[in-house]
């Protein structure tokens, strides 16, 4: 038991992993592109679904004031969201 005490450690804690290799980016790249591919067919196939069953001209023609309102609700709630991305203000060090 004491040998094993004797021997000095070389490094504590946790180290930052080496770069990737050139296989980890190659699958990274393919992870993504794999996804980027599925949103494309998601929405375009949600666009087309929307399109064919023109789901907006019901609701306009019918209750226009009401879409108007949803509408501004929903962007106002997308403006606030986009906020809330924004970086925090520095505190100012107070002058002496």
């Amino acid at each position: 038991m004491r040998k094993s005490l004797r021997n000095a450690i070389r490094s504590t804690g946790f180290a930052a992993p080496h770069g990737p290799s050139g296989q980890t980016r190659f699958i990274e790249l393919a992870a993504v592109a794999g996804l980027v591919l599925s949103m494309v067919v998601a929405l375009t196939a949600i666009t087309v679904g929307v399109a064919h069953a023109s789901v907006a001209d019901g609701i306009v023609g019918n209750e226009s004031g009401v879409f108007t309102i949803a509408l501004v609700l929903g962007l106002l709630f997308i403006g606030i969201g986009g906020l809330s991305l924004l970086p925090p203000r520095r505190a100012r060090r107070p002058r002496h």
